[in-house]
């Protein structure tokens, strides 16, 4: 087994699949190609082998961040309206019979979690990822291992209303349909521009999203007590929130509330941290 070998590492999201070539820490190649949800999966990684075809040879070893969850190999869907995934995939053995290369697939958040926590915020610590984006999701990693399954899908948390999801009242999603719903034909971008520039409705808004996460995170605090809750994605990363969050943990009795950070590996942390947990696996299978 060549170890100075790179990982082909691909990040499928409902609209767009990231292929890159890593070696070590560093993304050498990458391409995007779109992610057609009428297409259906197997037509999907034809395009990503395709793609990577004049990579061929540079890489010992497959890694597949995707939406949704992963268990023992198979892949299925949390949101089908994300992505049009058929139950219980085979997602390990047709990659791996698709490059004749060993392979691992992790949800996308939890990706992104173990890349910030071996090359990110996290500094080789425990921690718990969180994306605020458009949805939102995360990762745990807990005694230096990533929790897989359904770990760390927080935007599916309930909190008093079984029917209303944390990202039904956090996500940027809800965020454009709040500012809609008040009068306002917004993105959630928009909405922090507004907030900004001192509209009320904005902030408000922007608060309403920010407690919710705090709320969250003082329960993950009280759950798992990790060192550090690194935040990311559009939402998290926005200008500011990582700062109202923060301001609206509540500690837990006596107890200093968890260190909040901001993530440090922006698009790159779900490719970074898949060509990780892939590169172990392909050294193993090698020997």
């Amino acid at each position: 087994m060549d170890q100075d070998k790179a990982i082909l590492a691909v990040d499928i999201g409902g609209t767009k699949t990231l292929v890159a070539l890593v070696r070590g820490s560093a993304v050498v190649a990458e391409a995007t190609v779109p992610t057609r949800r009428e297409d259906g999966p197997d037509h999907w990684f034809a395009a990503v082998a395709a793609t990577a075809a004049a990579w061929r040879g540079q890489f010992s070893g497959v890694g597949l961040a995707v939406t949704g969850f992963v268990r023992n190999g198979l892949w299925s869907a949390m949101n089908p309206a994300t992505l049009g995934i058929p139950p219980d995939y085979p997602l390990i053995d047709r990659v791996e019979r698709l490059f004749g290369l060993p392979a691992v697939a992790f949800n996308d958040a939890q990706a992104a979690g173990w890349g910030e926590h071996t090359l990110g915020a996290g500094q080789g610590q425990d921690l718990v990822f969180l994306t605020i984006s458009t949805g939102i999701g995360g990762g745990i990693v807990l005694n230096g291992r990533l929790l897989e399954g359904l770990a760390g899908h927080f935007g599916l948390t309930t909190d008093g209303d079984d029917t209303l999801f944390l990202e039904d009242r956090a996500s940027g999603r809800w965020m454009a349909a709040e500012a809609r719903r008040q009068g306002h034909a917004v993105d959630a971008r928009q909405v922090f521009a507004a907030a900004a520039a001192g509209e009320a409705w904005a902030g408000d808004i922007v608060e309403g999203s920010a407690r919710s996460v705090a709320r969250l995170c003082r329960n993950i605090q009280l759950t798992l007590d990790p060192p550090r809750i690194v935040i990311g994605g559009g939402i998290g990363l926005a200008d500011g929130f990582i700062e109202r969050v923060r301001g609206l943990v509540v500690p837990p009795s006596l107890v200093p509330p968890v260190s909040i950070c901001r993530a440090e590996l922006g698009v790159h942390a779900g490719i970074l941290g898949i060509a990780d947990l892939a590169r172990a696996k392909s050294l193993h299978a090698g020997g």
